[in-house]
């Protein structure tokens, strides 16, 4: 088959195929075509490259007469038919291609493309290519080319037919081969021979189609950029023709990696342009683009180029208007729908407006219907678009009156669009708009008289139910305050100051009033004039100085009544608009507690912003974010420490240091407990460097200027939670701390003291080591402190909790040294009666208590029992070190016995004494020490009591005396806690003591007597469990204490107890439940975090719980009905396994059968009805139907059984919907046989009741049964209790008794035929 293709003459080939120049070489010649009276047959563009094989032609039309089977032919062949092709198109004419030999060829190549190898593509796409781009300059001397004779008619009519013809045939083949090559770019086929051979050598002029594509496309879009009139004639341009290249432009834009060529993407943006706006192919555009937009989301934003750059070339916009009218014109239902097609036509909108705003704003009225669609993705993009035209739209100023009012009104509209968008019913939109608000604030397209109505919307969505609306909202006060026109200062004190400064000399300059309009608002841009000026506190505000004259340069001229007149308009907005971020303090306290990440970091950021420009209340706000440090979530730690670095840490160490003791200064004790771990973390960190620490010495030494006793102390405070990261940082100051600490100035400042004493307490070991060799000073000053009256009362307990536990860190022997405290405490009160002693009888009335200072006494419970608590703790770090030294006497010495070699001997031995329990007992015997040491506390040892041992005899007594108490409350409270701290420390002397401390805790007058015992009971059930268990009760009783503070600690306490696992969960947590709905919001937010914590735990401890807690809550008659269901509906949203859910539903059924009373039959129904009901759960509400059965006669319970029936046909399936309905038939025809039984027992009673009183009467009347046949039947006897009717048990005897007391009646039983006798008085 081969031989015979080469053996005989191909005609396809030309005569000079041996002459294979590269078609570089050879320049094609632009002859004229001959001039004759037969011009050459037309081409007419087929549908695809494929088609043009069934046509039939004629002599009219150009079409494939002879094709070539490329797939048929060796690649030599293939190499030679191209050459000589390429030869044909080089040397003759470039009209050769209308010659039927020379198309086939060329035709029958562009359609097997694909089997020619990369140097054989090369040479015919170029070859096509640079006769195309030969072609087009000439097409503009057929203008010049004027006929000079009527035969010249003809002759140009020829040329023009040529030229047209060759321009679609070069077209033609260039974007075949360009589709063709592109499809098989992305989809790569198998490789054929001619592939394989191409392989063998990188020519010079390598087939890269990735480069040039690019040529073509481009070359295509300037032959359609040129006149081409001239070649179709004053009409229109041959649609077949534009047609086809706008096909394959279109197809080509579906492809994404063609686009990411920026040569490519330009071109075919060029074409689009040129086909739909200069040859006003506009309608087949706007539809091919509008599906692009549909279905393919990476050509948007080219499309949107593409668009833009048809109306900037030409000046016509009719593209852009005919996309943006057919999309206003669009379904909005159609969007809802088409999500994905929503959401690219919204992109393309915004990117369009972007472009071409001012076209967009002149038909922007088409798509404002879409706002009342449902698909938000369109909300979002016209919002967005509206934003645009709004910054970018409006700036051309140029005009007339009428033109820029008009601009003016349509702007005005656009922005209240906006405003009223921030209340769309979907939180994308919402969100959306407020994001638009925050950019046009950056853009400053947002007048000072709008600027306060954005505002309050912002502030009004921090408390929107969507986390992202709040985020952006959040985002949106940001952007007004770093861009606002009022001010770098807008606290309200100093706008109210300057405001009426002005308006005085307004007054002056106007003696008749002062103008209230308010058209001189957005004449002044400028800041608001300050009277006074004050250093600001962050980086980024300017210095005082500059500050000053920058405000200066920027007051206007007072002189100018206009300008005072704008001036009080600026300033009453800006009082307005500082007023208004003041109000949002208080929620955004409450947004710092959200447990969305976003709303925390977004509200420290507006805070750090406020407090930038010096809001009102923003340093209290960002103090409480302190306590943040502790969240789990790092993102929100971070933010904490950021802040802090940024709002405290300055570069210049005083600052640093007076801003963080200031700041210890005015914190509660949550926050010296946060701001520790942060100045620990930063510490470590080196954010706090040492000169900072030097500069916090030298105001705790009172080394720098001006400094007062209180900021000693805040030096101190910071010094010391510094400690953690440098333990030693106190040592080379230890004579400073006890010379100031304990010194003159804590008397000027009494906490002074007391932060000494904590410093001493946190002393590294070593630095403690030098205390106890040369401390003798600082015990005698501590026990001053102790002993002493040089402290005022409500400083000395906090200063004496530190002391004591002080001595107790650094003495080397602190049990003597408080015995020594105790008795100088002790003998102070007691020696004006001669006996250091404290007596033991304080209920007898030989101690004259007028005598003793009720405040002396009270410190001196205090010491005794912080001493005891103390000693306590001392004892068991004194048993915690003889445990270490033991295990690490024991590992020492499995060491050295495997370096020795007898590990495994050892091993064995080891083993063998653990089995004997000779191990054991070393730990036994350190136990029995332990516990002998801390019986030794309170009870002594062999019936001999030690000195505490007295003194919790005295206590116990004086705490019984509550007449003596009643007197001297404080005395009650410092006594009842002492008893606490020693119940504590002591078994024995809790037992003796537990119905005291609970008669107190529930009858003590005082509120805060009452609160601390709760407090202690806490303590106590951790330290004795077992002897707090029968008292359970009692202590759940607190929760219904009239005081608030009781209850908010028994909440605590309980919470603590049950969740850690301390206090088993018992019969009386619906007392807890009940505080769910606590009138003070405190306590209910507590009890609620419980149950969450709660239902965290295990398998969900409330599933178990739940119907205990709605039997008890459905007795209590004081219980409100919406009360009941708030803490119902709360509990039950708490359980989220569908399994607990199914097995509710039947526990909660199986409650129907022993209750009788109305109110818990709705209290039971109700909780079913806010039951989440599976398919397994529906299932077992129908089949325990007898057990509710009796209870269908209520309405208001049928009503809720409706209700859940209707919430399950939602999700149920065909077949399940079947016996839902059939279920609420049954259902309904229960409960109207129960109320015709309830009306036949009704109409029953009061006949009965009738004879009864006619035979009362003696009236001797008759009564006939047939009368009242109808509601007298055998049937109609009163339901019991249970729902039951007496006929079951037969008919009911009344026993009458008359006026004769001898005489009785009785009813007649009501017989089944209907017969019956009457007795007549």
């Amino acid at each position: 088959m081969q031989d015979n293709i080469i053996s005989r003459p191909n005609p396809l080939i030309s005569k000079s195929k041996h002459l294979c120049f590269p078609p570089s070489q050879n320049t094609p010649h632009v002859s004229s075509p001959p001039s004759t009276e037969k011009m050459a047959p037309s081409f007419t563009f087929p549908s695809d490259l494929h088609s043009s094989d069934e046509s039939d032609s004629g002599d009219h039309l150009l079409s494939l007469s002879s094709p070539i089977d490329l797939s048929s032919l060796r690649p030599f062949d293939l190499e030679e038919l191209v050459k000589g092709v390429a030869f044909d198109l080089s040397e003759k004419e470039i009209f050769c291609v209308e010659e039927q030999q020379v198309f086939d060829r060329v035709y029958s190549l562009v359609k097997g493309f694909s089997h020619l190898n990369s140097s054989c593509k090369f040479n015919l796409a170029e070859t096509l290519r640079s006769n195309l781009s030969v072609l087009l300059p000439n097409l503009d001397s057929l203008s010049r080319a004027a006929p000079s004779s009527p035969s010249g008619y003809s002759g140009v009519a020829a040329r023009v037919s040529s030229h047209r013809n060759a321009l679609k045939i070069y077209t033609f083949f260039l974007l075949s081969i360009a589709l063709g090559e592109q499809s098989r770019h992305e989809h790569p086929v198998g490789g054929s021979k001619a592939a394989v051979q191409s392989k063998k050598k990188n020519h010079l002029n390598s087939w890269n189609w990735e480069s040039y594509r690019g040529r073509i496309i481009n070359l295509i879009a300037n032959s359609l950029e040129i006149n081409l009139s001239l070649l179709f004639g004053s009409s229109e341009i041959d649609e077949n023709y534009l047609s086809f290249v706008s096909r394959c432009v279109f197809t080509l834009y579906e492809n994404q990696t063609l686009l990411k060529d920026s040569d490519s993407r330009e071109s075919l943006g060029r074409i689009i342009g040129a086909i739909a706006t200069k040859y006003h192919q506009t309608t087949q555009a706007c539809a091919s683009i509008l599906h692009l937009l549909h279905k393919f989301d990476f050509a948007v934003t080219h499309i949107a180029d593409a668009v833009a750059a048809a109306e900037n070339k030409y000046g016509d916009g009719r593209l852009a208007v005919a996309i943006i009218r057919e999309i206003g014109r669009a379904d909005p239902k159609d969007y809802s729908r088409d999500g994905v097609g929503a959401e690219n036509v919204g992109r393309f909108l915004v990117e369009l407006a972007d472009r071409s705003p001012k076209l967009v704003s002149m038909n922007v009225g088409v798509l404002v219907p879409h706002f009342g669609g449902e698909s938000y993705k369109i909300r979002n993009a016209l919002v967005s678009v509206l934003g645009k035209l709004v910054m970018k739209a409006f700036r051309d100023i140029e005009g007339d009156v009428s033109s820029k009012s008009l601009r003016l009104r349509g702007k005005q509209a656009m922005l209240e669009i906006l405003i009223e968008r921030c209340r769309d019913v979907s939180a994308y939109t919402r969100s959306r708009v407020l994001q638009v608000w925050a950019e046009l604030c950056e853009e400053h397209a947002v007048s000072i008289g709008l600027w306060n109505e954005v505002a309050s919307v912002a502030s009004g969505r921090l408390e929107d139910k969507s986390a992202m609306v709040r985020k952006s909202a959040l985002n949106l006060l940001i952007s007004m305050l770093q861009h606002n026109p009022f001010g770098p200062q807008l606290r309200v004190a100093a706008f109210e100051a300057t405001l009426e400064k002005y308006k005085e000399k307004l007054c002056q300059m106007e003696p008749s009033a002062i103008s209230e309009d308010g058209n001189g608002v957005d004449a002044v841009h400028g800041q608001a004039p300050m009277e006074e000026h004050e250093e600001s506190v962050s980086d980024s505000c300017p210095p005082h100085g500059d500050e000053q004259r920058e405000e200066e340069a920027i007051v206007p001229d007072i002189g100018n009544l206009e300008q005072i007149r704008a001036l009080v308009a600026s300033l009453e907005a800006g009082l307005r608009f500082a007023k208004c971020i003041t109000s949002t303090m208080v929620t955004l306290v409450q947004l710092l507690a959200s447990s969305s990440v976003t709303d925390v970091e977004y509200t420290i950021l507006l805070l750090m912003r406020c407090k930038q420009f010096q809001i009102d209340g923003s340093e209290a706000c960002l103090r409480k974010m302190l306590p943040l440090v502790f969240s789990q979530d790092k993102s929100i730690y971070e933010a904490v420490e950021n802040a802090f670095i940024t709002i405290y840490i300055r570069k210049d160490p005083e600052e640093t240091a007076k801003n963080l003791l200031n700041l210890a200064l005015d914190s509660s004790i949550g926050d010296l407990a946060a701001l520790e771990c942060l100045v620990s973390s930063l510490v470590s960190k080196g954010e706090i460097s040492t000169s900072m620490m030097s500069a916090l010495w030298n105001f705790f030494s009172f080394n720098s200027n001006g400094v007062i006793a209180a900021q000693s102390r805040g030096a101190l405070s910071i010094l010391c939670m510094a400690l953690k990261s440098t333990p030693g940082i106190l040592g080379s100051h230890l004579q400073d701390i006890v010379d100031i600490g304990f010194g003159r100035w804590a008397k000027e400042e009494p906490l002074l003291a007391r932060t000494a004493c904590v410093a001493l307490d946190r002393l590294s070991d070593e630095d403690k080591q030098k205390l106890r060799c040369g401390g003798i000073k600082i015990f005698s000053m501590l026990q001053s402190l102790l002993t002493g009256s040089w402290l005022p009362e409500n400083v000395w307990y906090a200063a004496a909790d530190k002391a004591i536990k002080a001595i107790y860190s650094i003495h080397p022997t602190p049990e003597i040294f408080a015995a020594e405290v105790v008795k100088t405490s002790i003998s102070s009160i007691f020696s004006s009666s001669g006996n250091d002693e404290m007596p033991t009888d304080a209920d007898s009335e030989d101690v004259n208590v007028s005598t003793v200072l009720a405040a002396k006494l009270g410190r001196c419970l205090f010491i005794i029992s912080h001493v005891a608590f103390n000693q306590l703790v001392y004892i068991e770090s004194c048993i915690h070190k003889l445990q270490k030294q033991k295990a690490k006497k024991e590992k020492s010495k499995l060491e050295s016995e495997a370096a020795a070699g007898f590990s495994t001997e050892a091993s064995e031995k080891q083993n063998i004494n653990a089995e004997l329990g000779l191990g054991a007992s070393e730990d036994a015997a350190i136990d029995a020490l332990s516990e002998r040491a801390e019986k030794e506390i309170v009870s002594g040892v062999s019936n001999e009591k030690n000195l505490i041992g007295h003194c919790a005899t005295f206590l116990s007594k004086l705490c019984r005396n509550f007449n003596l108490l009643q007197k001297f409350p404080d005395l009650q409270a410092s006594a009842m806690l002492a008893l606490c701290r020693l119940m504590i420390i002591d078994a024995d002397f809790c037992e003796a003591n537990l119905q005291l401390l609970f008669t107190v805790v529930e009858n003590a007058p005082s509120e805060t007597v009452r609160s601390n015992c709760t407090l202690s009971l806490g303590d106590l059930a951790v330290r004795f469990p077992n002897l707090l268990e029968p008292w359970t009760e009692n202590i759940y009783a607190r929760l219904r204490d009239p005081s608030v503070s009781v209850r908010k600690n028994a909440v605590l306490v309980l919470s603590h107890l049950i969740l850690n696992d301390m206090m088993k969960v018992k019969g009386y947590i619906n007392e807890m439940a009940m505080r769910i709905e606590d009138e003070e919001g405190r306590i209910s937010n507590l009890a609620r975090l419980f149950f969450h914590e709660l239902s965290k735990k295990g398998s969900n401890p409330i599933y178990n719980l739940l119907p205990d807690i709605l039997g008890r809550l459905s007795d209590q008659k004081n219980m409100k009905k919406d009360s009941f269901r708030n803490i119902m509906q709360f509990l039950i949203n708490s359980i989220k396994k569908d399994k607990q859910m199914e097995a509710l539903v039947e526990k909660l059924c199986n409650r129907f059968s022993g209750v009788s009373d109305k109110t818990q039959w709705e209290c039971i129904v109700y909780c079913l009805s806010q039951l989440t009901f599976t398919e397994k759960g529906m299932k077992k509400l129908m089949e325990s139907f007898k057990t509710y059965e009796h209870v269908l006669l209520e309405d208001s319970v049928v009503d809720h059984f409706k209700n859940i029936i209707s919430k399950s046909k939602k999700f149920a399936k065909p077949e399940l919907k079947s016996c839902i309905d059939e279920f609420e038939e049954k259902l309904n025809k229960s409960h109207m046989e129960r109320k015709e039984q309830e009306e036949i027992a009704n109409n029953a009673y009061k006949h009965q009741q009738k004879i009864e009183r006619s035979m009362e009467d003696g009236t001797g009347e008759v009564i006939n049964p047939a009368e009242e046949a109808t509601s007298n039947t055998t049937e109609a006897i009163q339901p019991d209790a249970n729902g039951m009717n007496s006929e079951e048990s037969c008919g009911c005897s009344i026993l009458t008794e008359c006026d004769d007391e001898d005489t009785e009646f009785q009813s007649p039983k009501a017989s089944h035929g209907g017969d019956s006798d009457f007795i007549i008085l």
